[in-house]
């Protein structure tokens, strides 16, 4: 096991490690899994280096925003995943469920009074650089937070980005070296650590274990949780097990097709891994690596440099290509903007400044028909493809990502201001989206208002110099109807 590069590491706290503490914390945020993971590269570190157990917490808490039976489900269930591997190399692991809002307060202050040091992960979306910031200032002991979010560490470069352009000639240059560095693929397998340090009694008692019944996530189970019971599980199983098998079936039956099919609803050519990866479930270097392997190359083929181009760089196959630069470009940039703009990522006034004048310009213009965010919520409009695109959303937790550029755009055509706009979509998309809340998912809801695009000509209505898009152009460029069989407005109630 190589050290985790000092890029990818910073301290969240003044605290000292101390030594004498009876076991190592690493308090698991983002990076919910137990491979390919630089966090838990370096609690093993720090264990190892101190001669000390360790010990993992990772609790689920009930107040975030959004919360749901089919958030909270996908996370029991890669909580499962992450107790039987622990338990299996001799690891002590805490799941924790809050049963009502602010149970947990006070749970991590008392597993660090006996820490030698808290590793955490450094994800900066959401609600978890609020909280990493507020334990900082309650906990003691050192804290560092690691960054195990993309192959670049999200802090390699001084500014945010424009455009995927500029970023993936930072990407070229960079990557290459960033590379020689990888998480360990399994570092439970030679752990060789001390036995596991029993928890102290007064966590046991006040902030017992996740029950097996509870991590099971069975619908009786998640209806006792105070969370929203609207929005049901997702189509997809949660859990670095189901994550790791969808990445192999996208490798056996989707990647060769990517190239050619993968704007077609109907096609299985996407990979569908962004809900594992939101959740930490599956890392992207495990993906990118597994994908570079299946062209015959390795991170040591690639050469720094490059002229931003989306193709060629990589040296694979076209299908693959588009896909690298979607998990990696498109995946990272969105990091690099969270990092970068923290406080406003998710206004609309982040957006540039010819979109946010254009927008200006055209706000009052007439639209031909406005819906309400309840009339959007239940996809009761007089539009088939976007009722589709909704439905899909609402029932299965995802929704395919060509229809959900269309999706965005029409709302900004349907809604009173842009600014009412994003609003809708934010909503819409964080609270069904298994993969929404996440800097990937914000990337996409506004590049709809002009984020990483450029000007558009004619100028239209409404949209004024944005890019334009519409259903009748989208229905003669893909064929939809199986999709609209399945989640169109004569769609069976179920699809």
């Amino acid at each position: 096991m190589c050290p985790v590069p000092a890029a990818r590491v910073r301290a969240a706290n003044r605290g000292g490690v101390r030594p004498d503490g009876d076991y190592v914390l690493y308090w698991m945020t983002a990076a919910r899994r137990t491979r390919w993971s630089f966090a838990l590269d370096r609690a093993l570190e720090h264990a190892r280096a101190l001669g000390k157990p360790l010990l993992v917490l990772e609790a689920l808490r009930c107040g975030y925003r959004w919360a749901s039976d089919r958030l909270h489900r996908f996370v029991l269930q890669g909580m499962a995943d992450n107790a039987a591997r622990f338990g299996a190399a001799g690891v002590a692991y805490h799941p924790y469920v809050e049963d009502r809002p602010v149970a947990g307060s006070g749970l991590l202050e008392t597993l660090a009074a006996r820490a030698c040091v808290v590793v955490t992960d450094d994800f900066p979306c959401f609600f978890l650089p609020r909280m990493l910031a507020s334990a900082a200032k309650r906990v003691t002991v050192r804290l560092e937070a690691v960054d195990g979010n993309g192959l670049l560490p999200v802090r390699s470069s001084d500014h945010a980005f424009p455009t995927a352009y500029a970023f993936r000639r930072h990407l070229q240059k960079t990557l290459p070296a960033a590379l020689a560095d990888l998480p360990t693929p399994d570092p439970l397998a030679r752990a060789r650590l001390p036995k596991p340090a029993p928890f102290p009694r007064a966590v046991s008692q006040r902030w017992p274990r996740a029950s097996a019944a509870l991590l099971a996530a069975e619908a009786a189970t998640l209806a006792t949780l105070p969370i929203d019971h609207g929005v049901g599980p997702a189509c997809m199983a949660g859990g670095a097990v189901a994550g790791e098998a969808a990445l192999a079936a996208f490798l056996a039956r989707g990647l060769a097709a990517y190239g050619e099919r993968r704007n077609d609803p109907d096609a299985d050519a996407t990979s569908g891994l962004s809900p594992w990866l939101h959740f930490g479930h599956v890392s992207a270097h495990e993906v990118v690596l597994a994908v570079l392997a299946m062209e015959g190359r390795g991170p040591d083929d690639l050469v720094a440099g490059g002229n931003g181009s989306r193709e060629g760089w990589w040296d694979c196959s076209p299908s693959a290509e588009g896909f690298l630069d979607q998990v990696v470009t498109w995946r990272e940039l969105g990091l690099n903007g969270c990092v970068h703009r923290p406080d406003d990522y998710d206004r609309f006034d982040s957006l540039p400044d010819w979109a946010l004048r254009s927008l200006a310009e055209h706000a009052r213009d007439e639209r031909p028909v406005r819906y309400t965010r309840a009339r959007l919520d239940a996809a009761r409009t007089h539009d088939d493809v976007w009722n589709a695109a909704q439905r899909e959303l609402v029932r299965t937790g995802r929704m395919h990502n060509y229809l959900r550029m269309l999706w965005g755009k029409k709302i900004l055509e349907w809604s009173d201001t842009p600014e009412a706009a994003l609003e809708v979509m934010i909503h819409l998309n964080n609270r069904y989206a298994v993969d929404g809340r996440d800097p990937n998912s914000y990337s996409g809801i506004f590049w709809t208002l002009g984020r990483y695009d450029r000007p558009w000509a004619p100028v239209r209505p409404i949209f004024g110099c944005v890019r334009y898009m519409s259903s009748a152009n989208t229905k003669k460029k893909l064929d939809l109807k199986r999709y609209l069989a399945r989640f169109g407005d004569d769609a069976p109630a179920q699809g």
